[in-house]
């Protein structure tokens, strides 16, 4: 990291005010994203932060909770920040009027993985779908409702690929890059698929706070003035944009763009 903080220090001034500060992240090992439990690599997310702690002098620590402990632990002052947030998010402890978010570290492609022999069938297949512990299926909600969908709760992304394989569900809500990074440990390359026909989004991730508005504005100047360096790291972790991924799906699934899901 030390090459990054002498290519971008023109840019930054040691903060004289720097000081260290806790981030409170999923405990979720979400790789390429974050896996803030690591030891070692702990995902995109980590490089860009670490790449603005060499520019500024401010000091992370990072601090791996239940997804639903995170905002509490925010009001407590427990934690200084929260990783991954989003305006758009709902939970019953904080409103997006009472926080402060970051620009984008980068962006997930949030969808439904199918195995790749059955991509393209169409959502009436989909009768038992497969969702990470803590998560909402927003997209999902009305056929839940009317019980043309039934949800399987897995308490980690290889019990829901497992599930998956062995065809006890008909689909996975997870985000596409993790999916592609994780399948290969236990299953054949190119095993499953992000399914275009069924609901998928593009959803930035931000870091959020209540308090730091200025650490958060160091951090936005950061992320504005270093493109290259941003794209780079994304490109290390084999993070291409949306545009890029949807056409190359559309290729493999043989799909119109009016076939895919809006």
């Amino acid at each position: 990291m030390r090459c990054i903080g002498l290519f971008i220090g023109c840019l930054f001034s040691l903060n004289i005010y720097a000081d260290k500060y806790v981030i409170g992240a999923q405990n979720l090992a979400y790789f390429p994203h974050y896996d803030f439990a690591s030891s070692t690599d702990k995902g995109v997310a980590w490089s860009i932060l670490e790449a603005f702690s060499e520019a500024s002098g401010h000091e992370f620590v990072y601090l791996s909770l239940p997804i639903r402990r995170l905002q509490l632990e925010l009001v407590k002052g427990n934690v200084d920040f929260v990783y991954p947030d989003n305006r758009g998010w709902y939970n019953s402890i904080t409103t997006s009027n009472d926080k402060y978010f970051s620009l984008p570290l980068t962006s997930a492609v949030t969808g439904t993985i199918v195995k790749r022999q059955n991509a393209g069938k169409g959502i009436e297949k989909i009768k038992n779908l497969a969702m990470p512990l803590g998560f909402t299926p927003v997209n999902w909600q009305e056929r839940i409702d009317t019980q043309r969908t039934q949800i399987t709760w897995v308490t980690d992304i290889q019990q829901g690929l497992a599930l998956l394989y062995q065809e006890r569900v008909d689909g996975l809500d997870l985000e596409y890059f993790v999916s592609q990074r994780s399948a290969p440990l236990s299953y054949e390359q190119d095993a499953f698929t992000l399914d275009l026909t069924l609901p998928h989004n593009e959803i930035p991730f931000s870091l959020s706070t209540l308090y730091h508005q200025d650490i958060i504005s160091e951090l936005n100047k950061f992320i504005s003035s270093n493109p290259e360096l941003i794209d780079s790291i994304k490109t290390k972790y084999g993070i291409t944009p949306f545009e890029q991924l949807s056409q190359k799906l559309l290729i493999e699934q043989g799909l119109k763009i009016e076939e895919v899901w809006k």
